[in-house]
This record gives C-alpha cells, structure tokens and sequence, in this order.
C-alpha cells in the first residue's frame, strides 16, 4: 500500500503559478504511475496529468502547454507545475497513485485561482 500526501496549494491571481507536491510512503514509489485529478464544486472529478513508472507523461487538453507533471524518485514525490493559472483551475487536486488494480489517494490541496 502507498499513503499520499499533497501539498503546495493556495489562492493565486490569473496568470500565476503554484507548484503542487505529493509525497508518498509505504511502499516502492517506482513501481506506481502517478496522477493528478482535481473535482470543481459541482463536477466531477477529472483527469489533469499522469506520468508513468516509466516518466511517460499525459495531459488534459485543457492544461497542455500550461502544466508539467515531474516525478522524482528518490524523494518519493511527484510534482505538478502549474503556470499562466485561470479560474477553472479553481478545484480540489488529488495525488493519484496506480498500479495494476490498485488504486491509492491523498486527501486533496485547494487550488483557488481570483483576483
């Protein structure tokens, strides 16, 4: 099993950055793909990124070219580098870890996007 914590969000203007971290313990952090989900009051829960054991990363379209999803190993973190910020980034964001039918969540950072 693998435990997730987040950390890194806040209240930024329009066009700012946040850099998101989420650390992992209780097991072999390599061997997971990695996600970041958020869910907007009255959504659903979305896809943002995913990066794989292998560092094979993915996007919504919605934050490609904005967002960059990193994994460091040895520190049993990955990270979401959110730039050029914009109200609908306004959510909860969750880590994600996965592996085979396993499915591990944190318990979610506040992102709020106003001026």
């Amino acid at each position: 099993q693998v435990q997730l914590v987040e950390s890194g969000g806040g209240l930024v203007q329009p066009g700012g950055s946040l850099r998101l971290s989420c650390a992992a313990s209780g097991s072999i952090f390599s061997n997971y793909a990695m996600g970041w989900y958020r869910q907007a009051p009255g959504k659903q829960r979305e896809l943002v990124a995913r990066i794989s054991s292998g560092g094979l990363t993915n996007y919504a379209d919605s934050v490609k070219g904005r967002f960059a999803i990193s994994r460091d190993n040895a520190k049993n973190t990955v990270y979401l580098q959110m730039n050029n910020l914009k109200p609908d980034d306004t959510a909860v964001y969750y880590c994600n870890a996965r592996r085979y039918s396993y499915d591990s969540w944190g318990q979610g950072t506040q992102v709020t996007v106003s001026s």
